[in-house]
């Protein structure tokens, strides 16, 4: 139990154990250490102590009293060591000082947390009239944006989630839950602020969890297939690419022209519905080094290897197909995705684009040269009209730059 109590120049901190606890085990840690942590926020040395135990002490009823502030210029000046940081602290005496003002929930230190983000060692000041104070309104606001238990555990699952979804099968949701709870915390009232740096704090963790995936999958996971990687990116695809709402996988689509003689079925492993319904292909492949462009170059022109060049017509034959199959493909998919849909959403073929997720900006061991990403830009660009090609490294790339953006 904490409390409080002001006299007429300072505030102490009293601290006793809970109803039926003995609390000795105080004393006996600041008796070998010199110090002790009090209610797993404030620490103190044996000097602190006001009322040091008797050697006879009954530690049953006994209260530790520490002294804690002091006042100066209508604040409360609590030395930064009681708080285990490089800043003092000065509270304005209109605040009503509680534990909760000092930690949030499972015993995270609020002021630990700000301290850690100062590159100075000036006070921290909160209320009052200090021009350079934090006014204590929005600190009350910084106490109720601090995640809570419920947040904490489902943030943690999704963790979790993101890193063995790839080997258990039958895994709850936790991404999902925690996405959805994040929705529901955020949401706007008529009333509420929209708090920019909170939904950026929330952005960057997104975009960190998605490039530390990639990269850990890069850098220990070589021996896995084109299927273990297309498992791997499904997870956040929507979370890359945002105009998109919906993702599909096995789309069967009608091919009526490799052979006049009869309907060919052609299976394409994932599909991306934006916002309006339109549907777009995604081709995610191996990651493997110089399968971009050939080690030889070509009269002085680095060329695209035979995977790439595969690739690509892999992808322009399903947009060929999509683009003929026309309105009865849309009657077709739409019938057969209306459970996975929002309602009265229908699918769309109209002018389909495809994204190409393929291989590392890598020819020999090493880097693309500027002459060789020069070329490759070449490629890319003489598709642009109809399809984006990335690199794994570029999507770390693209991935990086948000973060910094975001302010990460």
């Amino acid at each position: 139990m904490l409390r409080f109590k002001i006299t007429a120049t300072s505030v102490d901190l009293e601290y006793e154990g809970d109803l039926g606890s003995n609390n000795q085990w105080v004393w006996e840690e600041m008796k070998t250490n010199n110090v002790t942590r009090v209610s797993r926020v404030f620490s103190f040395e044996i000097t602190d102590l006001l009322n040091p135990p008797t050697p006879t002490q009954d530690f049953e009823n006994y209260v530790y009293r520490f002294q804690f502030g002091t006042f100066e210029d209508g604040y409360v000046k609590i030395p930064g060591r009681f708080l285990d940081i490089k800043n003092n602290l000065l509270i304005s005496r209109d605040v009503t000082l509680k534990r909760s003002i000092f930690a949030a929930e499972r015993n995270v230190s609020i002021f630990g947390r700000l301290s850690e983000l100062l590159e100075h060692s000036e006070p921290i000041v909160i209320g009052g009239q200090r021009l350079d104070a934090i006014p204590w309104e929005v600190f009350q606001e910084l106490l109720k944006k601090f995640p809570n238990t419920y947040e904490l555990d489902r943030y943690a699952n999704a963790r979790v989630h993101a890193i063995l979804s790839q080997y258990l099968n039958g895994m709850k949701d936790a991404r999902g839950r925690y996405e959805n709870y994040l929705n529901k915390k955020t949401s706007l009232t008529s009333t509420a602020k929209l708090d920019l740096d909170v939904l950026k704090k929330l952005e960057v963790e997104k975009y960190v969890l998605i490039r530390d995936l990639i990269n850990d999958a890069l850098e220990t996971k070589k021996d896995w297939s084109e299927g273990d990687w297309q498992q791997l990116m499904l997870s956040f695809l929507l979370l890359l690419f945002p105009k998109y709402i919906k993702v599909l996988e096995n789309i069967t689509i009608h091919d009526y022209y490799s052979d006049h003689s009869k309907k060919t079925n052609r299976y394409i492993d994932i599909g991306l519905v934006d916002v309006n319904g339109n549907l777009d292909v995604i081709e995610v492949k191996k990651p493997f080094d110089d399968n971009i462009l050939r080690k030889s170059p070509y009269r002085g022109n680095s060329i695209p290897t035979s995977e790439l060049s595969g690739s690509i017509m892999q992808a322009e034959k399903y947009l060929f197909h999509l683009s003929k199959w026309g309105v009865n493909g849309e009657n077709a998919l739409t019938k057969k995705y209306a459970t996975e849909l929002p309602p009265g959403m229908r699918i769309r073929i109209s002018n389909p684009k495809a994204i190409i997720i393929v291989g590392r900006d890598q020819i020999g061991g090493a880097s693309m040269t500027s002459s060789q990403l020069l070329d490759f830009e070449v490629i890319k660009r003489q598709y642009t009209n109809m399809m984006d090609i990335i690199t794994y490294d570029d999507l770390l790339r693209r991935l990086d730059n948000t973060i910094v953006a975001l302010g990460g």
